[in-house]
């Protein structure tokens, strides 16, 4: 798959100090979470993975506003209770700003699943989509989106292995899972999209 891309910029608030996330290579990274604004009101809480040499160029102080530009990176997590994606943003460049906050991104990458539409309580049109997004040594981030409307209705029409490009902002999402003995409220982390364009389509084998 080429002609894959994968940018996200982000004006934000720190909501906590940075904490050691990992050590790859002898390189520390660290983890924290950027508050960013909706034009609605509301707020998207998004977790950052920035290298310790990466927040050098930063003021790393609660309720400072910070920009940063990066990618967005999958996981899989095993846990007792099955896998989990862990969606986060890894920062390439972090600095202090004092400009209104931000959050727009680019992806392109394949459908891996069928695109699922569905309607909200209120009769709106959505489509859930998962993306395979290629990156460097052979690695490939899965993320999902949603999509609304016409958006939607053409994105439910594309066949796995469509080349799609989306623009659109990263959003956290609360939602309750049902466990055998509990409840428990979790984010999601998906990509809400404002445009789409298909790049090509299925490759054949």
């Amino acid at each position: 798959m080429e002609n894959t891309a994968n940018r996200i910029s982000l004006i934000g608030t720190l909501q906590e100090l940075p904490v050691l996330s990992h050590t790859n290579h002898e390189r520390k990274f660290y983890r924290f979470v950027l508050e960013v604004a909706r034009l609605s009101g509301a707020s998207d809480l998004l977790p950052v993975v920035a290298a310790e040499d990466v927040l050098l160029d930063a003021d790393l102080f609660q309720g400072y506003q910070l920009a940063v530009t990066g990618q967005i990176r999958s996981f899989n997590s095993k846990s007792e209770t099955g896998r989990k994606l862990i969606i986060s943003v890894f920062a390439e460049s972090v600095t202090t700003t004092d400009r209104e906050h931000e959050n727009e991104l680019t992806l392109t990458g394949a459908i891996c699943k069928p695109p699922v539409l569905r309607r909200t309580p209120l009769g709106r049109e959505i489509c859930d989509v998962m993306l395979a997004v290629n990156r460097s040594y052979r690695r490939t981030d899965y993320i999902p989106c949603i999509l609304w409307g016409r958006l939607a209705q053409q994105t439910a029409a594309c066949a796995v292995g469509t080349l799609l490009t989306l623009t659109g902002r990263l959003q956290s999402r609360e939602y309750i899972k049902v466990l055998p003995d509990r409840s428990e409220t979790r984010t999601a982390y998906e990509v809400s999209a404002t445009t789409a364009e298909v790049v090509s389509g299925p490759e054949k084998s």
